[in-house]
């Protein structure tokens, strides 16, 4: 675990004699580029100072190199899935969500403020080239700090009050980041499944890179790439998020072989992958990860027929009994994971909504907290879960060391007395001859819900939820809209409320950004206008007018100067009692499961695991690259 200082891979060396003496470690899938002299032996193709990953440790065998894994995709953007499953990182979780140095060799961190990360000796990208300081340099100096490629400047994660770091290369293998005060948010955005990318390879990418080509070749390269800016070419040939550009050296443990448009993309071992297992054999043990890209709406269908090998996208909890079906019929297994948002869906009430009417009565706890107490959440449990997830609010999960019990408890027990009661305190006596309370106008009560209609299981859960509000005198009504014109209405203040995914990481550690808490992004349904205000630094949207929403900004600014585990904690603390206080959303169930089919071939793979974009990243920090698909069942 990162602290203070941290070395980890000296014992990688005890390994090397036998990588060196033994050729059976080289996988199969190498050896005619072996032959051919077009690859180096193992010894020269890894760092002297591997990664050892140690199997045993962790209750998994070794596995055997070789094989293919199908997976199949919603679209040709989803490709990005390689990336957040490979889970290669300067710094990772592990499953216990400790941060870990990965592609690094050490990470030594003074202060929280002051960052020196050693490179490991003989890394190589996937081109054989070799990953040196001069790759975080040109990152740096040359994309982070040109005002070209970035015209809002250096990413937030590296500015610490509006100012970014002083830059250092110490020599070819080790790198400084130093900042006046605390970055404590430095290493987790590292970490994550879409990371700070603070590195690139450089000798590749210098090619699209004004300052390093001749304008004559440039222009050509743009023509051939139909870009009219060399910056619009810089960012399409260096997207390592969503590896479209197979020409892109990369570290991840598999490497994108396919042009877009395609109906299947190939990802082939990467030779040169900086991890080894406890016996010296190089990881990844799957040699390719075939990605077929299919309509999502029949993803599942495809899965329980057996044409994929590991599945979790497209497949929903109430597939599971199909799914569950198809091991009669076909070699897989289907496993439940524990889904790790704070909420399965939520009910976000758009406190930028515009009526005048509505807008005073939606930034009244009281009534948002009535909201929630008037939903029978064992009944959606029961119907629509099975009795499997947990009613409560949208807060982080048991298997979080900030859970507190009263956080999941807080406003979400059905009571609609009380709920009644709130309702009737705020002046919302009056009702029509249908039961319907009555606004300050005159108007009925009516509460519009608006969904991406992208899943029945919202469908039945806003019915029950319509027959549990009307019990109050609450009318609800459900309108359906496309994903991003229900953003761009929710921005506009035209919706009144959401129904989205909760808290998109519920199972958090005090040092990671609790920004999910606070108005921090445009994308945030509860507030947008808040969280467009905060990104753009006060230029655009408005300010919170809210005082507990403008105390959890504060608290998040706090935050990033802290420099102790304690502070972080005792902020998380107060921001999470204030969140699920005044309710700002409003949780139904959570600790929800996630279908996850597989082979029966596939080794190696946990029963149980967190199954969530962040911090997990879906399998990523179960290491796929420790996979292996046995040849016979």
């Amino acid at each position: 675990m990162i602290t203070r200082r941290l070395t980890l891979g000296l014992l990688a060396s005890a390994f090397m004699p036998r990588i060196v003496e033994a050729h059976s470690f080289e996988p199969e899938y190498l050896r005619p580029y072996l032959r051919a002299a077009q690859l180096p032996e193992l010894n020269e193709r890894i760092p002297k100072r591997p990664r050892v990953i140690n199997l045993a440790s962790m209750g998994r065998d070794p596995g055997n190199y070789g094989g293919d894994m199908r997976i199949l995709i919603g679209s040709q953007k989803d490709i990005r899935l390689m990336t957040i499953y490979g889970y290669s990182r300067l710094v990772g979780y592990n499953e216990k969500l400790e941060l870990m140095p990965d592609i690094l060799d050490r990470a030594e961190v003074i202060e929280d403020r002051i960052y020196t990360f050693k490179i490991r000796d003989g890394h190589r990208w996937s081109d054989g080239s070799y990953l040196t300081s001069e790759d975080f340099r040109y990152v740096f100096e040359d994309v982070i700090m040109n005002k070209e490629l970035r015209k809002n400047g250096p990413p937030r994660e590296m500015l610490v009050d509006g100012k970014p770091p002083r830059f250092e290369v110490i020599d070819l293998l080790t790198v400084r980041y130093e900042w006046d005060g605390p970055n404590p948010d430095f290493l987790p955005k590292l970490a994550a499944p879409q990371a700070l990318s603070i590195l690139l390879p450089s000798a590749y990418m210098k090619q699209f890179h004004e300052d390093y080509q001749d304008s004559v070749r440039l222009s050509a390269i743009m023509r051939e790439q139909r870009v009219k800016k060399w910056t619009e070419l810089h960012v399409k040939m260096s997207r390592q998020y969503r590896p479209e550009n197979p020409d892109l050296p990369t570290l991840d443990p598999w490497r994108n072989t396919t042009n877009p448009p395609a109906e299947q993309f190939v990802f082939e071992r990467n030779p040169y992958f900086h991890r080894i297992d406890e016996n010296g054999r190089q990881l990844p043990y799957i040699d390719r990860v075939l990605l077929n890209v299919s309509s999502a709406a029949i993803i599942s269908a495809k899965a329980g027929a057996g044409e994929t090998d590991l599945q979790s996208v497209g497949l929903a909890f109430s597939d599971y009994t199909y799914l569950k079906d198809a091991e009669k019929r076909h070699p897989v297994r289907v496993s439940l994971w524990t889904r790790t948002q704070g909420s399965q869906v939520a009910l976000l009430p758009n406190l930028n909504f515009t009526d005048k009417v509505w807008r005073p009565i939606l930034h009244d706890a009281r009534f948002r907290r009535a909201l929630s107490l008037a939903i029978n959440r064992d009944e959606i449990n029961k119907a629509v879960f099975f009795g499997l997830a947990k009613p409560s609010a949208d807060t982080v999960l048991p298997e979080s060391p900030l859970f507190r019990p009263e956080l999941a408890a807080a406003w979400s027990s059905f009571d609609p007395e009380q709920a009644n009661a709130l309702l009737d305190e705020m002046g919302l006596s009056n009702r029509d001859s249908d039961g319907i309370r009555l606004l300050p106008d005159g108007r009925a009560a009516q509460v519009v819900v608006e969904t991406a209609g992208e899943s029945t299981e919202e469908t039945d859960i806003l019915e029950l939820v319509t027959d549990h509000w009307r019990q109050v005198g609450l009318s609800l009504f459900v309108r359906t809209s496309q994903r991003d014109v229900l953003r761009s209405r929710a921005m506009g203040g035209d919706i009144m409320m959401t129904m989205w995914g909760g808290l998109d990481n519920g199972v958090p550690t005090a040092d990671m950004n609790p920004g999910q808490l606070a108005p921090t992004m445009d994308d945030q349904l509860q507030w947008p206008l808040w969280g467009l205000y905060y990104i753009s630094n006060g230029d655009k949207g408005s300010a919170p007018d809210l005082p507990e929403a403008a105390r959890l900004v504060e608290l998040l600014r706090d935050w990033r100067h802290t420099t102790t585990m304690d502070e972080r904690t005792r902020i998380w603390n107060e921001m999470l009692d204030i969140y699920t206080q005044q309710v700002f959303s409003i949780g139904i169930v959570n600790q929800t499961l996630q279908p996850v089919l597989r082979t029966a071939k596939l080794r190696n793979f946990p029963d149980k695991g967190l199954y969530g974009f962040d911090p997990t990243s879906y399998f990523g920090v179960y290491m796929p690259d420790t996979f292996w698909l046995e040849e016979r069942v």
